[in-house]
């Protein structure tokens, strides 16, 4: 069995190496001619480290990103609502990763050309379409017709197995679903940045301040070396919604540029005792400006031969900083069913029926913002702030604040820690 998969992002490069590990030859075509370390910072969630751990990454995870400690919810005067364990602390084997986006990238593609050969990777190759041959559906492999971007020239490859991880504009998507598959607007729009700044509290801690219902800031480190020398490598996303959810009216694309004056005034004297929100965005040498976007969730992603993975097959607001694990767990089932299978219809099938129930709920618990509810309620409460939660809401309220972060950001501490490995025994 061999396996073309269409996309050198975390869950492209996932995927190959998972399928290495399995037995299974593969590689991967990425329209972009150069891959560089780009992009800002991102979680990954316990059961996403599992998988990249047993594929052998933990030292350079280690290295580079930062074990997250605790996630801690305030309102925007910065009094605590809430703070959760994560990781490690929150009783997982695994820890909670939070690190920058490209490093991650840069860190999957040396393992795979290390693991795979120099030629296993193709950029500047894009993908056009595919086509099955002239019997049943599944029975032959599938024809892959792809462009050098350089220079025009058609290429055509065949694989016994399609795998689309081109992300949110997905082609390979768009081929296996051409009647209209359009994005859907949150009415939320994110600037994006990098700041290095004085370490705070604990160095290792996530902080979330405000609500969905008017502006929102996520800050945490992301940088192991800058810890190192006592300071902080801060990624933070400031989330301001302008609008009503509805269809998509601004280009979704991760590196456009955003400008600070678009974005500072929404978050004026939002000083927190622990973090000065306006010098932490005006810090930053580049803002990147990005509207929360997701797809309907799709009532099947590929067909015989082909599949998807990551965004490809399910974007989803970054509400429980979900989207790069979930792409992580993806590839290696995929990987462990189809090695199981050892035929890639049966293999494809048996991977998306167990992927597409569990990202399906989601990506449609992401939309609900169930933990801000609890915020708001506490912003009605107490607009000018509290020095104890126990005197504004209940421990009962609280609780179910807890539960309703675990609905879109854990999976159950015991199932995890317990659960077999996906690894393909060689």
């Amino acid at each position: 069995m061999n396996a073309l998969v269409i996309g050198a992002g975390i869950g492209g490069l996932t995927t190959a190496l998972s399928l290495h590990a399995a037995g299974i030859d593969c590689a991967i075509v990425e329209a972009v001619p150069d891959l560089r370390p780009l992009g800002v910072g991102i979680n990954l969630q316990p059961h996403a480290v599992r998988e990249l751990v047993e594929l052998g990454l933990s030292e350079a995870l280690e290295g580079t990103g930062i074990p997250t400690n605790a996630l801690i919810y305030t309102n925007r005067h910065g009094d605590v609502v809430l703070t959760l364990p994560r990781g490690r602390n929150a009783g997982y084997h695994w820890p909670q990763y939070s690190i920058h986006r490209g490093r991650l990238q840069m860190i999957l593609l040396d393992t795979v050309l290390e693991r795979l050969g120099p030629d296993a990777v193709s950029l500047g190759v894009a993908f056009e379409d595919f086509e099955y041959g002239a019997g049943e559906a599944g029975a032959e492999p599938v024809g892959v017709r792809l462009r050098e971007v350089a220079t025009g020239r058609t290429v055509v490859r065949t694989a016994d197995v399609l795998v689309g991880a081109d992300g949110l504009h997905s082609t390979v998507r768009a081929r296996l679903h051409p009647d209209g598959d359009p994005l859907r607007w949150s009415g939320i729009t994110m600037w994006r940045g990098i700041t290095e700044l004085e370490s705070c509290l604990d160095g290792a801690s996530m902080v979330v301040a405000g609500a969905d219902d008017a502006a929102k800031i996520v800050a945490y480190p992301i940088c192991a070396q800058t810890r190192a020398r006592g300071r902080a490598l801060v990624n933070w996303v400031a989330e301001v919604r302008v609008a009503e959810p509805g269809p998509a009216v601004a280009k979704a694309d991760w590196r456009r540029e955003g400008r600070l004056d678009d974005v500072l005034p929404h978050f004026a004297g939002w000083r927190l005792p622990f973090l000065d929100v306006p010098a932490l965005i005006a810090g930053a040498g580049q803002v990147l400006e990005y509207p929360m976007v997701d797809r309907d969730p799709l009532p099947l992603w590929g067909v015989a031969r082909v599949t998807l993975v990551g965004d490809a097959a399910h974007p989803m607001y970054p509400v429980g900083s979900n989207g790069g694990s979930q792409a992580v767990l993806d590839a290696r089932f995929l990987a462990m069913a189809l090695a199981h299978a050892g035929d890639p219809v049966k293999g494809l099938a048996e991977y998306e029926s167990r992927r597409r129930t569990a990202t399906t709920d989601l990506v449609l618990a992401s939309r609900r913002f169930p933990v801000d509810e609890t915020v708001k309620l506490v912003e009605q409460r107490a607009p000018g702030g509290f020095s104890d939660i126990r005197e504004v809401i209940t421990a009962q309220e609280l609780s179910r604040m807890a539960d309703a972060h675990k609905i879109i950001a854990d999976m159950d501490v015991k199932t995890l820690n317990e659960r077999p490995s996906w690894t393909v025994p060689q």
